[in-house]
């Protein structure tokens, strides 16, 4: 097994794509593509960048991105060109997408609870209402309620009355 410039080389050969095609399908400079080729990654532009053209090239060659994005990163850490400034940007990058994840998970459990909450308040609704229906069709609803209501009770039977025809 080569070298991954090699590999990557390789495997774009052995599908017959050119680089001007990788070129135009990604809008990845050519001098890019080429350092990747050839393993000089001081070339590239570091941190994240290199990472996106990695998978950007695997993408457009037809390879798993995330398979040859992971041997890009051994490779990069083999060569010793990796400066601690792109480590840290690296380790940052990746902390971020982790927190963006767990805010997201955050966010939608909250929502699932108030979605819950919500639902309950509509079936307890539901079955006061239902309850109440029932009740007054049946005529015991006026025998639950207080005398100083029951006048209340009676204008609201008229009002339904007068609505259900």
């Amino acid at each position: 097994m080569g070298s991954f410039g090699e590999d990557l080389r390789r495997e774009r050969l052995s599908r017959g794509i050119a680089l001007k095609d990788i070129t135009a399908v990604t809008k990845i400079s050519p001098r890019y593509l080429e350092a990747l080729e050839q393993g000089k990654f001081r070339l590239l532009p570091g941190g994240i960048l290199s990472k996106g053209i990695v998978r950007g090239y695997a993408s457009a060659v037809g390879l798993d991105q995330r398979d040859w994005t992971e041997r890009f990163l051994k490779a990069y850490l083999a060569s010793g060109e990796m400066l601690d400034e792109e480590r840290g940007w690296l380790e940052f990058a990746s902390n971020v997408g982790k927190a963006r994840s767990q805010r997201g998970n955050a966010w939608e459990n909250r929502l699932r609870w108030v979605g819950a909450f919500l639902l309950l308040l509509v079936v307890a609704a539901g079955a006061c209402l239902a309850v109440r229906y029932y009740g007054l069709r049946a005529g015991w609803w006026p025998t639950l309620l207080p005398m100083q209501l029951a006048s209340a009770h009676a204008l609201m039977a008229r009002v339904l009355s007068w609505v259900n025809f």
